[in-house]
């Protein structure tokens, strides 16, 4: 399980002041946004609340009061891929953008002001994996964590971990602990010794479909039921559950393609 250290505000990855790098919020932007809805408040019990509809039709998902993602509506006519995207925190949303920029990224959105929540951009890293940057500047808002349909764990897929890593390192001064074997190649990013998220090397099987990209694994009691559950929902399994050394997990994408995993709660 990867951990989102915080400098205040409530615990776990939430939309709290976060320490800068770790994750602390994800959003999807989709094509069909009452369906997406029904999806995921049927597959993790969320409820959703209205956002500002600025640029368009937006919802804050909510578990018991506490938020877990944000959800907005792809302008008529966009044909954009729709894919889970995490953002790391910032103190200061335009040097971190200047910092992607310098070390080899490309900043695609922003930065800009996100009504009266916060600063954001949105970029793209060297491998072609999309992030978000951001920097809360409203009210601290409770998040939830640790619980069942919230994230609980952030990867970034590409071709070569180590190569990669540099980045996030030089953009973002993560520690990093590698894990590499004959059949493994694995760095994990770190914030004040604690892991906040995983880059995994897969050299020439990378799915050529979808190039590097992130993927947030959502909490779950069950993973082989939640599998079953989002199947009968209109979803795709991508990766059936297995063990892995941090408990049973598996891939999945919504009814519109969105790729994201479940992990076991218990991590």
């Amino acid at each position: 399980m990867t951990e989102a250290p915080e400098l205040t505000g409530p615990n776990g990855t939430g939309y709290g002041r976060h320490a800068p790098g770790a994750p602390c919020r994800v959003s999807l932007m989709v094509h069909g946004l009452a369906a997406t809805q029904e999806f995921y408040g049927a597959l993790f019990g969320w409820e959703f609340r209205p956002g500002p509809r600025q640029p368009g039709p937006y919802v804050r998902a909510m578990l018991d009061g506490r938020e877990v993602a944000d959800i907005g509506q792809l302008p008529p006519g966009r044909r954009l891929p729709v894919a889970w995207t995490p953002y790391l925190a910032s103190d200061d949303v335009d040097l971190t953008a200047a910092a992607v920029r310098s070390c080899g990224g490309t900043v695609g959105v922003g930065p800009l002001d996100a009504a009266d929540a916060g600063r954001m951009a949105v970029a793209v890293d060297p491998s072609g994996a999309v992030f978000g940057l951001w920097q809360a500047t409203g009210p601290l808002r409770e998040g939830a964590a640790g619980v069942p349909g919230a994230p609980a764990r952030h990867e970034l897929i590409t071709r070569d971990a180590a190569v990669v890593a540099r980045f996030y390192r030089s953009v973002f001064g993560y520690e990093q602990r590698p894990h590499v074997s004959a059949d493994f190649d694995c760095v994990s990013l770190l914030l004040d010794g604690r892991p906040v998220a995983e880059i995994r090397g897969m050299g020439r099987v990378l799915p050529r479909d979808r190039g590097s990209h992130w993927i947030t694994y959502f909490a779950v009691p069950d993973v082989d039921a939640a599998a079953e559950r989002l199947t009968a929902l209109g979803g795709r399994v991508a990766r059936r559950p297995h063990d892995t050394p941090l408990g049973r997990a598996a891939a999945a994408t919504d009814p519109e393609g969105a790729l994201f995993g479940l992990v076991d709660a218990g991590l």
